[in-house]
C-alpha cells in the first residue's frame, strides 16, 4: 500500500522577525548599560571635583550648590616646598621665636634658592635678584634697578613685595644675616653721601632696619657692612658691569661662613 505525502509545508517568511527582535533587545540592553555607566562615572568625576576644591579651599563645603572662592592674586604668596609663611603686617614685628627655629644647612640653601627663583620667574622679577652658595653661605644680590633709585639709599615702595617675601624665607631659619651693600667705580658726592662708602653703607643699613622691624630676626645675629666699589663682581668698565656691581647682598651664612666673620 502506497505511504500518503504529507503536503508541503508553506515556506515561513516571518522568520526574520525573531532575529530581529532578539538584535533590538540585545541593542536596549547594551544601552541601558552604556547609559547607567555615564551617569555613575559622571557621578564619580562631580564628587572627586568638589572634592578637590574643597581641599584647596575654592568652594564651600555643605552648600546645595558650591560657590567658587575667588582668592586675589594679590593674596597668593606660595613659596613651595618651604615651611609655612609668616603674615607680615607692615610696622609689626613678631615676638621672639628664635629658639624654635632650626639652622638651614647647604640642602636648605638649595632648597630656597630653587623656591625664591621659581617665585622671581612668576613674578616675572628675575632680572631683579639673583641668588648663588657659596662656601659662606646664601647669597641673595638685590639689584640696585630692582631696589633703590640712582644715587638714594631709600628702598623703592614697589620694592616691598618682593624684599618681604625674601625676608619671610630667611627668617624661618636662625642662621646669621649680613647686609653687604656695593656700588660701582663712578663716584658720587652729595651733601647726604659724600662718597660711595656711605651710600653702600646706607644701603646696607636700610635693608637691616627693614628686616628688624617687620620679622622675627636676633639683633645680634644680623648685621650690616658697606663696601663702596671695592668688591665688584663684574668688569666696570662697562655699563653691564657696573649694573651687576651696585648692589645690595643679603648673605645668609653657613657654619664656615660663620666662623669667618668677625
Amino acid at each position: 500500500m502506497a505511504l500518503k505525502k504529507e503536503p508541503e509545508k508553506h515556506a515561513n517568511h516571518e522568520r526574520w522577525l525573531v532575529s530581529y527582535a532578539d538584535f533590538i533587545t540585545l541593542l536596549f540592553a547594551v544601552f541601558v548599560t552604556l547609559y547607567a555607566m555615564s551617569q555613575s562615572d559622571k557621578k564619580k568625576v562631580e564628587e572627586v571635583m568638589v572634592s578637590i576644591q574643597q581641599s584647596f579651599g575654592m568652594v564651600q563645603s555643605g552648600s546645595p550648590s558650591p560657590k567658587m572662592n575667588v582668592i586675589p592674586s594679590s593674596q597668593i604668596n606660595v613659596i613651595p616646598a618651604l615651611k609655612p609663611q609668616i603674615s607680615v603686617v607692615p610696622g609689626s614685628r613678631r615676638p621672639g621665636s628664635g629658639a624654635s627655629k632650626s639652622r638651614a644647612d647647604e640642602k636648605d640653601f638649595r632648597q630656597i634658592k630653587a623656591s625664591v627663583e621659581a617665585y622671581l620667574v612668576k613674578q616675572g622679577a628675575q632680572n631683579k635678584v639673583s641668588l648663588s652658595i657659596t662656601r659662606r653661605g646664601l647669597i641673595v644680590s638685590l639689584k640696585e634697578a630692582g631696589f633703590f633709585d640712582s644715587g638714594q639709599a631709600v628702598i623703592k615702595q614697589d620694592a616691598y613685595e618682593l624684599i618681604n617675601t625674601i625676608g619671610e624665607i630667611m627668617t624661618q631659619y636662625n642662621n646669621p644675616m649680613r647686609f653687604e651693600g656695593h656700588t660701582d667705580t663712578v663716584p658720587i658726592s652729595t651733601s647726604q653721601f659724600p662718597s660711595n662708602w656711605e651710600l653702600s653703607t646706607a644701603r646696607a643699613v636700610n635693608g637691616l632696619k627693614h628686616m628688624l622691624k617687620h620679622f622675627d630676626v636676633d639683633p645680634d645675629k644680623i648685621s650690616a657692612a658697606g663696601y663702596g666699589e671695592f668688591r665688584p663682581i663684574a668688569d666696570n668698565a662697562t655699563a653691564e658691569g657696573r649694573a651687576k656691581n651696585r648692589r645690595v647682598d643679603l648673605v645668609m651664612l653657613s657654619g664656615e661662613g660663620e666662623r669667618g666673620e668677625p
